[in-house]
């Protein structure tokens, strides 16, 4: 611990103490200030090791945890791998995992459950410390589990409602899906590299013939997994369920938290994508196609936090593209970036909702800007980040990822200009799909019932200054990834040398890069153009009444995955488990257990087997060994 890189080991300690002290003893202490202190030491923690990074070897420092299994070569020693890439994922984590806490103690003020609430958050934030910096694929996944059962836990916190328990199952189900593939695919990591530690596979896997079918099906199980945890096709369905936890839950779940873990998966194994290529296209593909079903699915959603949560499932399409066209370090750019501005959303949705008294349909709302100014002002920035307006954060992020995509080598041949059409297409939704968010909250008439709008009031400053933060940093973290043509790009710089592998960008005359710089700018003015002239000029409704009654029910359902996997999935398994309980309740109960119940001799034979007495037993066993001695004695040469 004497190196300064070191002591950032601490970090998930640290988070996990001020879990169990508000576990423990949170109803004789002050929850929230233990939670955010601990996750504030983490961050300051976290802040020490990027500093000492600086001028440093790229591959970072590997901190020895304790040896956990080891049989000849084979060792599953545990340790933390902290480098460029992790302390990135380390800060994102605790310092917008401190203002969520912060923005918790104002929000959650009221509630009996706070103790339990901040023991969850911190719990949260450790476990994804640990899926982070785990240096071996065994210590992410016990980090992926933890951020899973996290998940669970917060989603259901208010439990006494079933559609809270319901939603929290649900995300739990569909994300052991992809951990199956995670652990296939460390099984495989085992048979072909005789090991789970990460910097070993991935030097490995840059010695393997590109293509190799151990490295293709690697890569394949890993997709599956990273799908599971970002909700990407085909496991995208847990997340808009999700929105029934708590505001601030939603909000570290979708910035800080477990959403993120697929993309830094892929991110983390860059080699095995790399050696991998038919994967790579299809991790962007996947990519792609979510991006474009979940701002449609948008479209039509009237839930303040579905759409947002629709948003972010769009927004992770587009990390997948990115780290699937080998542009690994625009992937972390737009995490890094939408960690804020997703934040901020999903906390102004949050102080609105505490304003109106837990309402959410965006129908009932209106007009609220006039009366909450920093929520309203903060939002409004958060939304043009989102929706990719120039000289935000949000813009220089995505505007890389369409210019990846349109040059990737990997994609070249394999659909680049379809799937850059499809992200411009969607870039073009979410700037529309986001005004309606935020014209229907904050602008216009207002709709809210009369008892409540007597009631609007700002959030106090322990909501509202977290707010102010994250819109800061919404406006400004997009300048250390500026445009690489024209500018010093310091991000690039920081994260490629630890994923260890090339991006696989062929550059373009620079008048190619300044014409798609100008098209991702034109798709943002088209949709935030079109949703100003339905919405203020035409003085549209919060909702867009689409003509055609299909189009608009498969945009409210999320294209109607979840009446899919109810028909093929759960509907048979209903069935199996109700003809498994008539045979328990009609068949064994009545007919079974009533017959031996009658047979009076027999009941009573059996009670005095079962008597309880364990000098019984103890004879019993005796006699019935030395019956089988004497058996054995006199016929054993013929048995």
């Amino acid at each position: 611990m004497n190196d300064p890189v070191s002591i950032a080991a601490l970090a998930p300690l640290i988070a996990l103490i001020g879990a169990l002290t508000n576990g423990l003893f949170g109803r004789n202490i002050r929850p929230g200030v233990i939670g955010s202190v601990a996750v504030g030491v983490s961050f300051a923690l976290s802040l020490i090791a990027a500093f000492s990074l600086f001028n440093r070897d790229p591959s970072g420092v590997v901190v020895e945890l304790w040896p956990y299994l080891s049989a000849g070569n084979f060792d599953l020693s545990l340790g933390f791998m902290i480098d460029r890439l992790s302390v990135l994922l380390m800060l994102v984590i605790t310092g917008v995992g401190l203002l969520i806490h912060v923005y918790s103690i104002g929000y959650m003020r009221a509630d009996k459950g706070l103790s339990r609430y901040f023991a969850g958050l911190n719990l949260f934030v450790a476990a994804m410390l640990v899926l982070v910096m785990a240096d071996s694929f065994l210590l992410m996944f016990i980090g992926w589990e933890g951020v899973g059962v996290c998940s669970y836990l917060l989603i259901s916190f208010w439990y006494q409602d079933r559609l809270n328990a319901d939603a929290a199952r649900k995300a739990f189900i569909v994300n052991r899906i992809g951990d199956v593939g995670f652990l296939l695919a460390m099984f495989l990591m085992v048979t072909a590299f005789g090991t789970l530690d990460i910097a070993t596979i991935n030097q490995a896997a840059i010695s393997l013939v590109v293509g190799s079918g151990t490295l293709v099906w690697i890569g394949l199980l890993l997709l599956v997994a990273a799908s599971g945890k970002s909700a990407q096709i085909p496991l995208q369905v847990w997340l808009p369920d999700a929105m029934a936890g708590p505001t601030p839950v939603s909000a570290l779940i979708h910035a800080a938290t477990m959403v993120t873990a697929g993309v830094y998966l892929v991110v983390r194994s860059a080699p095995l994508f790399v050696g991998a290529p038919e994967v790579s296209v299809i991790v962007a593909w996947v990519g792609a196609i979510t991006a474009l079903i979940a701002a449609f699915a948008a479209f039509a959603q009237t839930d303040i936090k579905k759409i947002l949560a629709y948003s972010t499932i769009s927004q992770l399409g587009f990390m997948f593209v990115a780290v699937g066209a080998g542009a690994y370090w625009v992937g972390i750019f737009h995490l890094f970036t939408h960690a804020f501005f997703k934040a901020l959303l999903f906390l102004g949705a949050g102080s609105v909702i505490h304003a109106l008294d837990g309402e959410q349909d965006i129908r009932r709302m209106g007009g609220l800007g006039r009366h909450m100014r920093v929520t309203g002002t903060t939002s409004l920035i958060a939304t043009l980040a989102i929706a990719g307006v120039p000289l935000l954060s949000g813009f220089f992020s995505k505007d890389a990822i369409l210019a990846h995509a349109f040059n990737s080598n990997l994609l070249a041949g394999n659909g680049a200009v379809v799937i850059y059409a499809i992200l411009l297409l969607s870039a073009g939704m979410t700037a529309f799909y986001m005004f309606r968010w935020y014209h229907g909250i904050f602008v216009g008439q207002e709709r809210m019932a009369e008892e409540l709008k007597a009631k609007i009031h700002e959030s106090p400053q322990v909501m509202t200054v977290p707010l102010i933060i994250l819109s800061i940093f919404s406006i400004g973290v997009g300048y250390v990834g500026l445009p690489a043509f024209a500018f010093p790009n310091l991000f690039a710089s920081w994260i490629e040398p630890a994923a260890r592998t090339l991006t696989g960008f062929a550059h373009p005359a620079i008048e190619i890069e300044w014409a798609l710089l100008v098209l991702s700018i034109v798709a943002a003015a088209i949709g935030l153009g079109v949703a100003y002239w339905v919405y203020e000029v035409k003085k549209g409704g919060p909702v867009v009444r689409l003509r055609d009654q299909t189009i608009n029910r498969l945009s409210q359902t999320g294209f109607g995955f979840d009446n899919l996997y109810r028909i093929i999935f759960v509907r048979p398994v209903e069935a199996i488990a109700e003809g498994v309980r008539i045979i328990d309740k009609d068949f064994i109960d009545q007919v079974i257990t009533n017959s031996i119940g009658s047979f009076g001799l027999l009941s009573r034979v059996v009670r005095r087997l079962q008597s309880g007495f364990v000098r019984s037993y103890a004879f019993v066993m005796l006699l019935s060994v030395s019956v089988l001695v004497v058996l054995v004695t006199l016929f054993g040469g013929k048995l």
